[in-house]
């Protein structure tokens, strides 16, 4: 099963934020909560968990990408 990775919604006034670095890379296994991704937004970096445990099949934001909330970022095949 895939799992689409979603910028989470990271404070009431951000509508958008931006890929600082990945920490994983596509075909690396993650655990579910841990992190995989920093984003900044407003100046702050956030640690960006994994939702499901599985494997990176596919990156879908550069680094230094900026992307609206909500949007997907990343594949998890589960």
């Amino acid at each position: 099963m895939r799992i689409k990775v979603k910028l989470p919604k990271l404070g009431l006034t951000i509508e958008e934020a931006t890929v600082r670095e990945w920490l994983k890379k596509v075909g690396d296994e993650v655990a579910e909560g841990e992190v995989i991704a920093a984003i900044e937004a407003d100046k702050a970096t956030f640690e960006l968990p994994a939702p499901a445990s599985g494997r990176i099949v596919q990156i879908l934001v550069a680094v230094e990408e900026t992307v609206e909330v909500g949007s997907d970022i990343a594949v998890i095949e589960a």
